[in-house]
């Protein structure tokens, strides 16, 4: 059976939401998956034995692209670990009003791009209530497993 990690940071709840539902998603389709809250959570956790990773996390900021303030750290961190080939995709919660929408997940894919993983589909970006874009979640998660 085939493994997921799906790493999250949140705030008002919008981007835990998101995890649970592509949670959800991959077990309804025969994947292992583990949600973990981002804080308190080692950096080194991105090289255990994960046949896919999920990176989500909110963005804040109108100036400037502020990461989910868990999330923040971690992602400072990352450039500790080794990602090269490994299949990851990134997923996040943001207000289409603002300047810099969804920003934090272009900058962590740039990030792990940089480092050698591989984005097995588009990043995933929800523009408000994630309930409201359940449909969207599921088939972007179906899309990130086939390709995973």
């Amino acid at each position: 059976m085939a493994k997921a990690a799906i790493i999250f940071g949140s705030t008002t709840g919008n981007t835990e939401t998101v995890a649970h539902i592509a949670s959800d998603v991959l077990r309804k389709i025969g994947w292992e998956a583990t949600v973990m809250d981002v804080a308190g959570l080692p950096v080194s956790e991105l090289e255990r034995d994960y046949d896919l990773i999920l990176l989500g996390a909110s963005t804040w900021g109108e100036e400037e692209i502020e990461l989910q303030e868990d999330f923040a750290s971690f992602y400072e961190e990352m450039d500790t670990v080794k990602l090269e080939g490994r299949k990851l995709a990134v997923f996040g919660c943001g207000d289409s009003s603002f300047t810099h929408f969804c920003g934090a997940v272009d900058a962590i894919a740039q990030r792990v791009e940089k480092m050698g993983a591989v984005l097995v589909y588009d990043p995933l970006k929800i523009d408000g209530d994630p309930q409201d874009a359940r449909e969207e979640i599921a088939g972007w998660t179906e899309a990130v497993a086939a390709n995973g």
